[in-house]
């Protein structure tokens, strides 16, 4: 592994390790709301919280992207606080105009969600503001390499939702019954409210040397790059949370928030491959968008993927290894749906592998090819959606986005073959995939052993995985640890 590549590496840890300790914590809710509330309660969680990455992503306006790549390009802290400024404008006056026409509409909107008579679409649009009002702040921290105040700003937040929710669901204090049930969702939503609003000061306190500017030129540029990215954005999100929707408008009323339920549990079990794809852009977008040679570009990006699916394969082995250990997570109501988790993680690894395939064309300003493969990406959800979720419940959305991404993929690897050639080590990769579901395979011949012997084999086999790809790989487990720790002081 080479110098820079092992410096990335430390930096995918650090944000890593904010991101699985937030989770972490996080975590504590699944189990925690999958034994209080019912499948149809937790069903309008999984329903609200698929609709707001949605908004975050076109409030945003792509502009996140636009940010890491005008500022690394900047010639002077003058000219950088300028496009921070620029872009954080024009997210702030996005934001305001969306949570303006919420306000304006909120009746309709709620019945139209099915949420009428609750004020769950107000709190929700509360939330969005302030999330996207925080990103471009966020994506400041990550840009001036200030990852410790980034992982403290994360930490806070989620220990203020964590602790406001036990405070709601458990304690319910007098002139905190906010609602009719003590299990009523909208607690969860206040707790995020007010979870949000501290970060966004922190935030505002974090960049108080950077100032809302109107630089309408450079507006210009930013936002040229940037739709491109905004319009893929929006129909890659729209991947992402259009079969909560499918669940919830395809399936008989009286079954499809139990349903949603299910399946939204299920895939908080497999979040854990989402997380190390999410911790992996943290680092690696600000990485691949800086200055770089053609040639180096390619080398690095070649060598990242292999690394990539290494560990995606590895995150995959553990869970669906113990797959029946990992189910005890959620409540017994939510287990049915267990049978899902190996198709959520490869569509969960399929979607970073995705990820590593966008950098070429953000590096090099051709974002246009970005819209070319969320379209078919949305186009594969949607059809296979219809197809299938009508005869397979959540089985089938989860079918359907595996399917998505798969071809995504297949998309973006042909386009970047065409226009940016790059000398990805296919045979070891598809290799180690091959060893992977052949471990995976001799798990499910010897489930019928004693769980001690079951277990321990699969433990063993993960093991030989890692052991295996070390070797082969020449990483230096040594080095690697340095410099997470160098990045962490």
């Amino acid at each position: 592994m080479s110098a820079n590549l092992t410096k990335l590496a430390g930096q995918v840890a650090i944000y890593g390790i904010s991101s699985v300790v937030a989770r972490l914590l996080n975590y504590l809710l699944v189990p925690y709301y999958t034994r209080i509330m019912s499948p149809a309660e937790y069903g309008i969680i999984t329903d609200i919280y698929a609709l707001i990455p949605f908004a975050l992503v076109v409030l945003t306006l792509g502009m996140e992207s636009g940010y890491f790549r005008f500022a690394a390009r900047a010639g002077s802290d003058e000219e950088r606080s300028k496009v921070y400024g620029t872009t954080w404008g024009a997210v702030l006056v996005a934001a305001s105009l969306f949570l303006g026409v919420v306000l304006l509409f909120e009746s309709p909107i709620s019945a139209a969600l099915g949420y009428a008579d609750t004020p769950y679409v107000t709190i929700t649009a509360l939330i969005i503001f302030l999330d996207v009002a925080g990103a471009i702040p966020f994506a400041r921290l990550r840009q001036e390499g200030r990852a410790l105040r980034y992982v403290a700003i994360r930490l806070l937040s989620v220990i203020v939702n964590i602790g406001l929710c036990l405070l709601f669901y458990t304690a319910q204090p007098a002139g905190l019954q906010l609602f009719a049930t003590p299990t009523d969702p909208g607690y969860a939503f206040v707790a995020n409210l007010v979870a949000s609003a501290i970060t966004f000061v922190l935030l505002v306190v974090s960049c108080r040397k950077g100032r809302v500017v109107a630089d309408r030129k450079l507006l210009r540029t930013i936002f040229l790059y940037s739709l491109p990215l905004l319009i893929s954005g929006i129909a890659g999100t729209a991947n992402e949370f259009i079969d909560r929707q499918m669940i919830k408008f395809l399936l008989p009323a009286g079954e499809s928030l139990a349903q949603l339920g299910i399946y939204g549990a299920v895939v908080k079990i497999g979040v854990v491959m989402m997380l190390f794809t999410q911790m992996y852009r943290l680092a690696a977008e600000p990485y691949f968008l800086a200055e770089f040679k053609r040639d180096e570009f390619k080398n690095a990006n070649a060598e990242v993927m292999k690394y990539f699916v290494i560990v995606s394969l590895a995150i995959f082995l553990v869970i669906t290894l113990f797959a029946d250990l990992f189910a005890l997570i959620v409540g017994p109501a939510f287990r049915e749906g267990i049978y899902i988790l190996p198709v959520v993680l490869v569509g969960n690894a399929l979607s970073g592998v995705v990820l590593n395939l966008s950098f070429w064309y953000k590096q090099t300003g051709a974002t246009r090819f970005a819209i070319r493969i969320t379209g078919v990406g949305l186009i594969f959800t949607i059809v296979f959606n219809i197809l299938l979720v009508p005869s397979l419940g959540y089985a089938g959305a989860a079918l359907a986005r595996l399917i998505c991404e798969a071809a995504m993929v297949v998309v973006s690897y042909r386009l970047m073959q065409k226009h940016y050639p790059t000398p990805y080590p296919l045979r070891r990769i598809f290799a180690y995939v091959g060893v992977a579901a052949l471990l995976w395979g001799l798990s499910l011949l010897t489930a019928q052993l004693p769980a001690v012997a079951h277990y321990g084999l699969n433990a063993v086999m993960v093991a030989l995985f890692v052991v295996v790809a070390i070797r082969v790989e020449r990483i230096n487990v040594a080095g690697l640890l340095r410099s997470i720790l160098r990045r962490g002081k």
